[in-house]
């Protein structure tokens, strides 16, 4: 199983509230949404910062972690329809494209 790791930052005045709201129950509901997400994607989980006394401010807003069976369902779910016209338009909304810091893993399962 592939897993891809997003580690994104919120778009220039947009407030850290109105991003995680707008990441977990807008985009994440969009991105759920379209067929090819139940086709494709084996697991999609959004992540967001919470306070941790003794651990340096976090360096992103957000997490988003996508698993694919292999590099065929990535290319199928990246190059549809639905995701090209309804769910990457919204991610320019609030995801700022620049800062975005990407990690391809396969994840082993240590406990």
């Amino acid at each position: 199983m592939i897993k891809f790791v997003y580690l994104v930052n919120r778009v220039e005045g947009m407030e850290i509230d109105e991003f995680v709201d707008h990441h977990r129950n807008r985009h994440a509901p969009l991105f759920t949404s379209i067929p090819e997400a139940l086709r494709y994607v084996k697991k999609y989980a959004v992540s967001h910062p919470v306070s941790a006394e003794g651990y340096p401010e976090p360096a992103y807003d957000g997490l988003t972690e996508i698993w694919f069976e292999n590099w065929a369902d990535h290319d199928a779910f990246f190059a549809s329809e639905n995701y090209r016209s309804k769910v990457n338009p919204d991610e320019a909304v609030f995801i700022d494209q620049k800062s975005i810091g990407v990690m391809v893993t396969e994840e082993r399962e240590v406990i």
